[in-house]
């Protein structure tokens, strides 16, 4: 079995508690108009072409050039095929510093659980060394690909983008009411889940109270982190030859602060921001 992976972040601190390994697979349904790995929404391998880096050495004309030959770093692959035993060995290398900090691994992407029964099984074996594990989805999956990773992680970083669904449709063209009801299962079986929303001034800034509404009544949220807005990834989308949907405006800490502070008018949560 092998996944498609484009990208392991070792020392990840913000995707989960302590020192982590993120794995970025890539695949995802969303398309969110502030995307900021556009490098994870197809399914497939992709080159992408960073043209200021190039130093015009020429190789890429070569007939049997490979893109890890790019002297200058321009050309970089996203994404390649990796089985779990590759993976594995990989993720055991910071053991100790997961033990240390309470971290551990963190499926992310994309959507990892596009490919779940590879998660799955990857999940399985961490847990049997003892790591923790955390998925960090968009919720936008089925109840089987929940179903088959439930035993095995720990913790779901869980993403809520709006609760209106017109408002969700228009930022990632997508509905939301498969989100909503998979995050009431999750909570149903107790599993812990921190939430993560991103704020983006201008298309989701107005779903905050909403969002803290639905979340108040669930019992097996842990915390919730608003996630400011940045629009690093512009160059990205170039390198990618990709249309640049990023919006233009960033919000202020003042707004970020604002959307925190409403949020803990109607939870008890731990706000992280």
């Amino acid at each position: 079995m092998t996944a498609t992976i484009f990208e392991i972040k070792r020392f990840a601190v913000h995707d989960g508690d302590g020192i982590r390994t993120t794995v970025f697979f890539k695949g995802c349904p969303l398309r969110c108009v502030w995307c900021h790995n556009p490098e994870g929404l197809t399914a497939s391998p992709q080159t992408a072409y960073y043209k200021h880096k190039c130093i015009g050495c020429c190789e890429c004309r070569r007939s049997d050039f490979s893109v890890e030959n790019c002297l200058g770093e321009a050309r970089v692959l996203y994404g390649r095929e990796m089985s779990v035993d590759e993976l594995l060995p990989i993720l055991l290398e910071d053991k100790d510093f997961y033990e240390t900090s309470g971290g551990g691994v963190t499926l992310s992407g994309g959507e990892c659980l596009m490919q779940a029964e590879f998660c799955a099984e990857l999940l399985k074996l961490l847990k049997e060394k003892g790591i923790n594990t955390a998925v960090d989805t968009c919720g936008f999956v089925t109840k089987k690909a929940l179903d088959l990773v439930l035993p095995y992680a720990d913790t779901f970083l869980y993403d809520i983008k709006s609760y209106d669904e017109d408002v969700h449709i228009r930022c990632t063209g997508v509905s939301n009411k498969p989100i909503l009801e998979n995050m009431s299962y999750l909570n149903s079986l107790g599993k812990n889940i921190e939430i993560r929303i991103p704020y983006v001034p201008d298309y989701n800034d107005n779903q905050i109270e909403k969002i803290a509404r639905f979340l108040a009544p669930l019992q097996s949220i842990t915390k919730v982190r608003v996630l400011p807005y940045h629009n690093y990834a512009a160059t990205k989308y170039a390198s990618l030859d990709l249309p640049n949907t990023l919006p233009e405006r960033i919000p202020t800490n003042q707004e970020i602060q604002k959307a925190a502070k409403i949020i803990k008018k109607f939870t008890n949560f731990a706000i992280i921001y």
